[in-house]
């Protein structure tokens, strides 16, 4: 039995939990996340708590039983508090700015980088060097942030470019000369 799929999630209050069939909805404050499950698990609520259990015992069946379960919990706590990814952009002249749903920064290119952030996913700044993404879908949010972060990561001999804030960026000695 999986260690992480036999563990009940607590749906929260402010979050309803809708199960039709295989498919899952979770509704609360942050949003709204549909997730369909395959034909071999099968998902129950009793009262607050919602279990996911296997409906045949193949191999297939007991590599996802832990997978979907924590799908189904990141998506109740998706839709009660959300999810942060905060970035910092460290270097001289290197800055973002955010325009409703784009983000243009300026990280050493001859042009600024414009990105569009998708649905479902909330972009802030602060001071023109930190970034924040938030947003219901955790993958969503990650994503988003490791795109953010691909267009100048932190390079190691100055630390220039964009970092996950508390992410500890090793620091090269550069050439001396003899």
């Amino acid at each position: 039995m999986s260690r992480i799929g036999k563990m009940p999630i607590e749906v929260v209050s402010g979050a309803t939990l809708t199960i039709d069939g295989n498919h899952v909805t979770a509704k609360g404050p942050v949003g709204e996340l549909q997730l369909d499950l395959p034909e071999i698990l099968s998902v129950k609520l009793d009262g607050n708590l919602c279990t996911v259990e296997r409906n045949t015992e193949t191999r297939e069946a007991r590599s996802l039983h832990g997978l979907f379960r924590s799908l189904v919990a990141n998506m109740i706590e998706g839709v009660s508090k959300g999810f942060r990814k905060d970035l910092q952009i460290e270097g001289v002249g290197y800055r973002a700015q955010i325009q409703g749903q784009k983000l243009t920064m300026t990280v050493g290119y001859s042009n600024p980088v414009v990105y569009v952030a998708p649905d479902g996913v909330t972009l802030g700044e602060e001071g023109g060097t930190k970034i924040s993404i938030t947003g219901a879908d955790k993958q969503k949010v990650g994503q988003t942030a490791a795109r953010i972060r691909a267009f100048a990561p932190a390079e190691p001999y100055k630390g220039k470019g964009l970092s996950y804030k508390g992410e500890r960026i090793r620091r090269k000695v550069g050439k001396t000369v003899a």
